[in-house]
């Protein structure tokens, strides 16, 4: 009996022995393929530094000066102060127009985002106790943002004016509320600051799903599939050994990404580095997992890594809150964002980086991306079978 089960357990551990050299094989022979594609290289690295200069640097959605045409029909003293006032402001680049004809041509043509007119009686209807003193504003509304920008410069332009005006004349200026804002997370209110973190999720999305969605199908491709499941490998062993290089590669990709925010863009970060790290890899496993579905679903390239940019890039892009706020968007629209990982990722990454360790929104957004990924990876399971069909 003592012999009987000392042989087994050899015969045990030799299997073992056995199974982790061939899931070392394949993971090997896999990341040999990395290391020598220049596309893998283009994906993981040059990319994702395209895509924080262009969002670090070549969007932004603040908007801090904005041009403006001044129509002055009145030449009263009030009428040069609130015209210098706009000049003087740090919010508007003044281009002088002559008349309201002249000014209007400017707007038509794009030259500047409004008009501000002072029309002609504005320092007798200031001054005037039965009438009201009245400007118009002409804004291009083609671009909403700057209009509502326009909108609240010019509003707080005016109070000030008013104020100063009634300081002047030596009234009283004791507001009923005073206002002050303070901004939690992101004191200077940067849109860099709100990007760049949605723009790693992006990338991570893409290389995830991209470069995984063509591993099987190369196989395909290149006639070399046979051979694969001629091998004793298991689809367990395929799986993970196709999936763990490209892992590491984006795990590598993330850390660069996030250097470049650290170094170069100045981003905080309140977090740990731990959290950061689970956050990235428990969005990684989604990301994977669908890249092998798609790879596995389809026979070639082109067409995995046409459906892997319509179903990772895109939603990742429009529908996880990155560039467009997800409660502007129509009702039917809303339910579905959550059933993308790229939404909790990016809300991860924002709170790591400008809030730090909040596990009360961490821990839930984990879960859930981890529970995708094993959706994925089960269906991935089921459609892999070691035939060729």
């Amino acid at each position: 009996m003592n012999a009987s089960a000392a042989t087994d357990s050899d015969l045990r551990r030799a299997r073992l022995r056995s199974w982790w050299q061939q899931l070392g094989a394949v993971m090997m022979k896999e990341a040999k393929q990395v290391t020598r594609d220049p596309s893998s290289w283009i994906i993981a690295v040059v990319l994702p530094l395209t895509f924080l200069f262009l969002f670090g640097y070549g969007i932004s959605l603040d908007t801090t000066v904005v041009k403006i045409a001044v129509v002055r029909e009145d030449d009263g003293r009030d009428a040069q102060d609130l015209a210098a006032a706009l000049s003087h402001s740090r919010w508007f680049l003044v281009v002088p127009a002559v008349d309201r004809r002249s000014g209007e041509q400017l707007l038509q043509d794009q030259s500047v985002k409004a008009v501000v007119v002072i029309p002609a009686q504005f320092g007798r209807m200031l001054h005037a106790e039965d009438t009201t003193a009245q400007l118009q504003v002409l804004v291009d509304g083609a671009e909403p943002n700057t209009a509502n920008f326009v909108h609240g410069y010019m509003s707080a332009l005016w109070s000030n004016f008013l104020a100063d005006r009634a300081m002047q004349e030596g009234a009283p200026v004791t507001p009923a509320v005073s206002v002050e804002a303070r901004y939690w997370y992101n004191p200077n209110a940067e849109s860099r600051w709100f990007l760049i973190p949605g723009s790693m999720t992006v990338i991570m999305t893409l290389l995830g799903t991209l470069l995984t969605s063509l591993v099987i199908a190369r196989e395909y491709e290149r006639g070399t599939l046979e051979a694969l499941y001629a091998t004793p490998l298991t689809r367990g062993q395929i799986l993970i050994g196709k999936t763990l290089p490209y892992f590491l590669l984006a795990m590598v990709s993330m850390a660069v990404c996030v250097l470049t925010a650290l170094l170069l863009f100045r981003l905080p970060l309140r977090g740990s580095t731990l959290a950061l790290g689970l956050v990235s890899a428990a969005f990684l496993v989604p990301a994977l997992g669908q890249g092998l579905f798609i790879s596995v679903a389809m026979k070639t390239q082109m067409a995995a890594a046409q459906l892997g940019l319509m179903t990772g890039y895109l939603p990742a892009m429009m529908l996880s809150g990155f560039l467009f706020d997800i409660n502007s968007m129509p009702g039917w629209l809303r339910p579905l964002t959550y059933l993308i990982p790229a939404r909790y990722m990016n809300i991860s990454l924002q709170t790591v980086f400008l809030a730090g360790d909040v596990w009360a929104v961490l821990i839930p957004n984990m879960v859930f991306m981890l529970a995708v990924g094993a959706l994925f990876f089960g269906l991935t399971w089921r459609r892999l079978h070691k035939r060729i069909d």
